[in-house]
């Protein structure tokens, strides 16, 4: 086994395989809002307010990848 071929030899690259990556942003970004709402409903205890701030946080970057993915599409 050869770890470098010669371009001869070689095979050409696949082509590339197209992707909606939308669609496992919004479940991402789904999955955040769940854990933010279930947060919010629930009591806080022991300090964990932080987790509040990160799930809101999740769902903004979610966002923000929701809008970079759509422009990319493009």
């Amino acid at each position: 086994m050869r770890i470098w071929l010669k371009d001869a030899d070689r095979r050409p690259d696949p082509a590339p395989v197209t992707t909606d990556d939308r669609k496992a942003v919004l479940v991402g970004t789904g999955a955040w809002v769940v854990a933010l709402v279930l947060l919010a409903v629930m009591p806080e205890e022991g300090g964990n307010s932080w987790w509040l701030l990160a799930c809101a946080i999740g769902v903004g970057l979610g966002l923000l990848g929701l809008i970079y993915t759509h422009y990319r599409q493009r």
